[in-house]
């Protein structure tokens, strides 16, 4: 199949209504606007559909599959343009950095998870084609990040659905076009739903040392006691987590560090959040691209989360604090980083393979 790419305009999105944009090979591509005005493309194939924002950061805002919706729950009644993440904290996924990253500590200045969340993309289209796995539909897009006497990177990311599969595929690729090396520091922020009494299948075990949960108390939360306490507990007992059985547990919200995870023989590894009523959440990447895998949980009356697997080039503790442990990465001038991710649904009966694959690697 020839590849086919259509240029997407901003007047390609309808103020009011939608509008058809392409059709075929499986796949139906819809714009439209939000009330906010912010531009969306609803891309959809048999199995479900993602909708995404191909000017906000092209993030992936909500995404179904079998009549599962994947997406954290949230108090946005849509997306919103604004100067950081969290005035618009509901998307599925979104590329955290990148040239900040994290929850920003006492000595920083930048916003929550750095200026790529919620970033103005220059341009985005639609390229229609087929590969190994099949016919897909892909949105891709690119931003110049220019500043005087500063960084100056190209960021490409593109979202990837293939027609028969419930699984996303998700990269962003990042280019040092400025002269001197540049600091890097990324995460895929993939925001799974909670669901209470899920279990979650890693490539790692359940112990202190390989799933370490994390003492550092954010300045958004106010420690108690009580909360201190589980800390502890947590922190001897990981394996309290492992199936999401006391809801209670996550608020405030828990961040755990999945250590040094299993891969297979093509250096790559996956885990999984099994639902109770079948069917499972899934997360896989290569530790080469993303070294750091972190965990956020969170259950209360605003968000209902399960982050169970966010592939990082560092942890989230801000700049200051990931410069001091050596996290951040430079990127040499001229250099190309991508970090490929893909995420999504397995269908009650895909779970079963990709358990298998999930405890092989975890005994490897």
């Amino acid at each position: 199949m020839t590849e086919i790419r259509i240029p997407l305009p901003r007047d390609a999105f309808p103020d009011r209504g939608e509008r058809r944009i392409a059709e075929g090979a499986g796949f139906t591509a819809t714009a439209f606007r939000y009330p906010s005005g912010v531009e969306a493309l609803r891309l959809a194939n048999p199995r479900g559909e993602v909708t995404l924002l191909p000017f906000l950061g092209q993030m992936i805002w909500d995404a179904r599959f079998d009549g599962r919706r994947l997406t954290m729950g949230n108090a946005f009644d849509g997306p919103r343009a604004g100067a950081s993440i969290l005035e618009t904290y509901g998307a599925f996924a979104y590329h955290a950095g990148v040239l900040r990253n994290g929850t920003p500590g006492p000595e920083d200045t930048h916003p929550l998870h750095g200026e790529m969340p919620v970033a103005a993309m220059d341009s985005a289209h639609l390229t229609f084609g087929s590969d190994a796995a099949g016919p897909f539909a892909e949105l891709g897009g690119q931003r110049d990040h220019v500043m005087g006497f500063g960084p100056v990177y190209r960021a490409t990311p593109r979202v990837r659905l293939h027609a028969e599969d419930a699984l996303i595929e998700v990269e962003m690729a990042v280019e040092n076009r400025s002269a001197h090396p540049m600091e890097l520091m990324y995460m895929l922020h993939a925001n799974f739903d909670f669901v209470a009494g899920a279990r979650i299948v890693q490539a790692a075990p359940f112990t202190p040392d390989r799933t370490e949960v994390r003492r550092a108390v954010p300045g958004h939360v106010t420690p108690t006691p009580a909360y201190l306490a589980l800390l502890e507990d947590l922190a001897s007992h990981p394996a309290r987590m492992e199936r999401l059985s006391e809801p209670d547990l996550y608020s405030p919200e828990q961040v755990f560090y999945i250590r040094k995870p299993g891969t297979d023989g093509q250096g790559g590894t996956r885990m999984l959040m099994e639902l109770p009523e079948g069917g499972a959440f899934s997360a896989a990447w290569r530790p080469k691209d993303l070294p750091f895998c972190v965990r956020w949980i969170l259950n209360d009356g605003d968000a209902q989360v399960a982050a169970f697997a966010l592939p990082s080039t560092c942890e989230p503790e801000g700049y200051t604090a990931e410069k001091a442990k050596g996290h951040v990465r430079l990127l040499d001038p001229g250099a190309v980083a991508r970090f490929p991710v893909t995420l999504g649904w397995l269908g009650p009966d895909e779970v079963a393979v990709a358990r298998a694959e999930v405890e092989t690697m975890r005994k490897g």
